[in-house]
């Protein structure tokens, strides 16, 4: 180990042949394209949120803001509503992912252990919901007999599992969990419940994150749901309400609310990108909390070499 040579970086990329630095400066230069093509569409939408709609209209704004107006987020942030929304929203993104992940887990574990002979036939049953429902119709009759129209309760049970979540989670714990380890958990006088808690929860920490961050996009974005089922404003989550004050601006823009012409437009057009971004940074400010786990769990099941 004494006398092995240690060389540089600069070393390495000398002793490459023509073909690795080609292939790896190509590599170099289409990652950089993606992350513009990705990151672009974002800084565009915050510059044009705080710059004279006019301008962005005529593309006269690319990178930078210009004649900087904070039009769009008064209006937004000056409705009242839009507390009220964001209060609504995060009970429904906290109750509403905690109940899918005490449902999801456990149904997960149930269906990857081997012993378990009815989870082939029950794993059927949950795929063919992925793929046939009853409707739209029996849907809502059916949650009105239950007397969940118009509650809380109804947007945070609604999806109180996701099928591909479930296949993520079963497909974790039979692939990365030892069997060994059930074993030695038995032999030790370990039950279901206890090797549960004690093993499996405990090094599935990477399937979790990533489930979690899944449920809690899934509570934050729920459009159709809440519109549906929904007809109390007290309870209306933060995407009714900024939909509501989006549309009250556009009414505003085409004239039904007494101004007419390019202020009326150039002011709606800044609403929107606020609301874009109102909508969006809180759920982004999750993900580099949950990151270092996020890769290995959306990996699980790829083809390894």
């Amino acid at each position: 180990m004494a006398n092995m040579k240690k060389y540089s970086s600069g070393d390495y990329f000398t002793k490459q042949s023509l073909s690795d630095r080609i292939f790896g400066a190509a590599v170099i230069l289409l990652s950089i394209l993606i992350f513009i093509i990705i990151v672009y569409p974002l800084w565009f939408v915050v510059i044009a949120s705080v710059s004279n709609s006019n301008l962005v209209n005529q593309g006269l704004v690319t990178l930078w803001p210009k004649d900087i107006r904070f039009y769009g987020f008064e209006q937004v942030f000056e409705d009242s509503r839009i507390w009220k929304g964001y209060l609504n929203t995060i009970i429904y993104v906290l109750v509403g992912t905690l109940l899918n992940m005490v449902v999801t887990m456990p149904a997960a574990y149930a269906l990857s252990r081997r012993d378990f002979k009815q989870r082939n036939g029950i794993m059927m049953y949950f795929v063919f919901t992925m793929y046939f429902s009853g409707g739209l119709v029996p849907l809502y009759m059916t949650i009105s007999s239950l007397h969940l129209i118009s509650t809380k309760a109804i947007l945070i049970i609604i999806v109180a599992i996701n099928t591909y979540n479930l296949i993520i989670a079963r497909t974790f714990i039979a692939n990365s969990i030892p069997e060994d380890l059930y074993e030695a958990a038995v032999l030790d006088g370990c039950s279901h419940f206890n090797y549960f808690l004690k093993v499996v929860l405990p090094l599935s920490k990477a399937v979790i994150s990533v489930l979690i961050l899944y449920y809690a996009v899934f509570h934050w974005n729920d459009y159709f749901n809440a519109l549906m089922f929904n007809s109390n404003s007290d309870h209306a989550p933060l995407q009714i309400v900024l939909r509501e004050i989006l549309l009250l601006n556009q009414a505003f823009a085409s004239g039904n609310g007494g101004v007419q012409g390019g202020y009326g437009q150039s002011s709606a057009d800044q609403v929107k990108y606020a609301i874009i971004i109102v909508s969006t940074v809180p759920i982004l400010c999750v993900y580099p909390f949950i990151q270092k786990y996020f890769e290995k769990g959306v990996m699980i099941g790829a083809v390894k070499g």
